[in-house]
């Protein structure tokens, strides 16, 4: 089984896509879960400050931190189809890889996988879009007070 470099380099030309999407998709992550680490900080604020303030406003923090759950939900199944995306890609390119050092056909596989990806990240886009609106839709809320 003498495999030659000569031999793999279109199939290593092809792996490039999927490794590209990876190096972005770890972009959009990184953003998601700023975003999430700072939800959770202000919901940490907004609970120190219902316990603190027994006089206050309780149903306006109360409201935010049902918006700011609302939003960590979005966001945490958000961070999930990407890194399902992530690991669908990962496939994709050992898949990809195995395919071209054992003259396999899977053909089928290849595109289940890539489906899978591109569907995950479809996915991911759109919860991480509701997020994003629905931080606006609070902010006008608040604004509005």
């Amino acid at each position: 089984m003498g495999v030659r470099l000569h031999d793999l380099v279109p199939s290593l030309q092809i792996a490039i896509g999927p490794v590209i999407l990876v190096s972005g998709v770890g972009l959009l992550l990184l953003s998601m879960t700023n975003r999430l680490g700072r939800i959770i900080d202000r919901a940490r604020e907004l609970a120190i400050e219902l316990r603190a303030d027994d006089s206050g406003p309780r149903d306006r923090v109360l409201s935010q931190l049902d918006i700011l759950t609302k939003r960590a939900r979005l966001l945490r199944q958000a961070i999930t189809l990407a890194i399902v995306s992530l690991l669908s890609a990962a496939v994709l390119v050992i898949t990809l890889f195995v395919a071209a050092v054992f003259a396999l056909e899977v053909g089928v596989l290849v595109v289940a996988l890539f489906v899978c990806c591109m569907g995950s990240l479809i996915g991911a886009l759109l919860a991480f879009l509701r997020e994003i609106n629905l931080s606006l839709a609070a902010l006008r809320l608040e604004l509005n007070r």
